[in-house]
């Protein structure tokens, strides 16, 4: 499918990979509507950085996922979603549980729905490699049994369900793509690197971390949005779960490791108790295995890690006007 003159929805397009996407597809020449969280302040997130020639290009439309109605109104004219929109904190879920449920899953359902009745040429619904849990066997692969450690969690396996159930229920053009763990310019500080970075820039020499050991497979946020636009563009996608992985893991403890050489060599790596996952809830190890997304459409990141976390760390060092280091995200 060719992507550029197509009418395209991105839900949570004012977030960290949506904003990054929002301006890939841009590059690609889509004609864009950009759902928003409808709030008092009228904030359009990350899309309010945008140049205000950018902004123009958008067809920015506010609202709430968990409507099905306003979703139902979004979703008029629309060729090809982008389903983004959630909750992800993972320690919040902890606490809030219900509001998990009622965004992710139901949220997920009501695009579904939508998408259904309008028919839309394709909807990709944006997983989690949580969903995992701790891996029983490296690289992951798409056939790796789901395990939910967490609310959060439980909430994606829910909504990856309903995607696939909809596809072989109804026949809808669903693909699902499971990007492992984003990181790059723009991410909340309740994750790991934003953790890490903010607090080596503070000045305050040193960084309060959780668990040390647990592993990840970093993927930067570039290399996401390229990720999602090839899953599009491909003919061999729909009905498929899909990673975006670079099938290399590092420790939360090196990567902390490279960051202080990289801004603060100085700087302690103090281990905060207050900031560890429940002992069964940690996901101890996350690999990915990227062999079906370059098999069905011959992506590869462009980024390692150490030119990712780079550009990372100089993004920050710009916009530490943004975060509190001195404040735990939960």
């Amino acid at each position: 499918m060719r992507l550029k003159n197509k009418r395209v929805l991105v839900t949570g397009s004012e977030g960290f990979i949506g904003s990054h996407l929002v301006e890939r597809l841009l590059s690609e020449g889509c004609s864009i509507r950009a759902f928003v969280y409808y709030n008092f302040s009228n904030s359009w997130g990350w899309l309010d950085t945008f140049p205000k020639d950018t902004l123009k290009k958008l067809d920015v439309f506010t609202g709430d996922i968990r409507d099905p109605e306003r979703v139902r109104a979004a979703m008029k004219g629309v060729d090809v979603v982008f389903h983004l929109a959630a909750l992800i904190g993972i320690p919040f879920s902890y606490f809030a549980s219900e509001s998990y449920v009622q965004t992710n899953i139901q949220g997920t359902l009501n695009i579904l729905q939508a998408s259904k009745d309008a028919g839309v040429k394709k909807v990709l619904v944006t997983s989690t490699s949580e969903v995992y849990g701790t891996a029983r066997y490296t690289p992951i692969d798409e056939k790796h049994p789901r395990q939910g450690q967490s609310p959060y969690a439980a909430t994606k396996i829910g909504a990856d369900y309903l995607a696939e159930s909809f596809y072989r229920s109804f026949g809808l053009p669903v693909t699902i793509v499971r990007p492992f763990n984003t990181y790059g310019p723009r991410q909340s500080a309740r994750a790991v690197i934003p953790t890490i970075i903010t607090q080596l820039l503070s000045g305050n020499r040193g960084v309060k971390l959780g668990s040390l050991h647990p592993t990840r497979d970093l993927v930067y946020v570039k290399d996401v949005a390229e990720g999602f636009v090839r899953i599009a563009a491909s003919g061999r996608t729909v009905g498929e779960e899909i990673h975006i992985a670079t099938q290399k893991e590092i420790s939360v403890g090196e990567l902390a490791r490279k960051l202080k050489a990289m801004i603060d060599p100085g700087a302690a790596i103090i281990k905060d108790s207050a900031r560890i996952r429940p002992e069964k809830s940690e996901i101890t190890r996350l690999i990915g295995s990227n062999r079906k997304l370059k098999r069905l459409t011959g992506w590869v990141p462009e980024h390692d890690i150490d030119k990712g976390l780079r550009k990372t760390a100089s993004w920050f060092r710009e916009n530490m006007n943004l975060y509190k280091p001195e404040t735990y995200n939960v």
